[in-house]
């Protein structure tokens, strides 16, 4: 019997997605500037923000128990990950970092 997943879990699940591939682009395109060795913080985070997201999809998606937990650390990620990204002014750090605000947000509504 499939699981049921609540159209809150859903409209979270889809922020998450969103955000890993708004991260995974930026992560690309960040490898590719002129001045990557200064954006090493950036990469690590993005990397971090790519992986709870994708994790916290699968356990919203499965209704595990503990999804409201990761979505709270997803939170954190992702809010982490927006800041870092706004400290560059390159179009994929800045769409990348309202990405991650709106997942964020998505994130914290649903660990509450």
């Amino acid at each position: 019997m499939p699981v049921t997943i609540s159209t809150s879990y859903q409209q979270c699940i889809e922020a998450c997605m969103k955000c890993m591939q708004a991260c995974e682009q930026c992560l690309t395109a960040c490898l590719q500037e002129p001045d990557v060795q200064n954006r090493t913080m950036c990469i690590q985070t993005l990397r971090d923000c790519i992986d709870i997201c994708a994790l916290s999809s699968q356990f919203m998606t499965r209704n595990s128990q503990y999804a409201k937990q990761l979505c709270s650390v997803c939170a954190t990620i992702c809010t982490e990950c927006a800041t870092h990204c706004e400290m560059y002014k390159d179009p994929h750090c800045q769409e990348c970092a309202k990405v991650c605000r709106e997942c964020a947000e998505h994130c914290r509504m649903m660990a509450s």
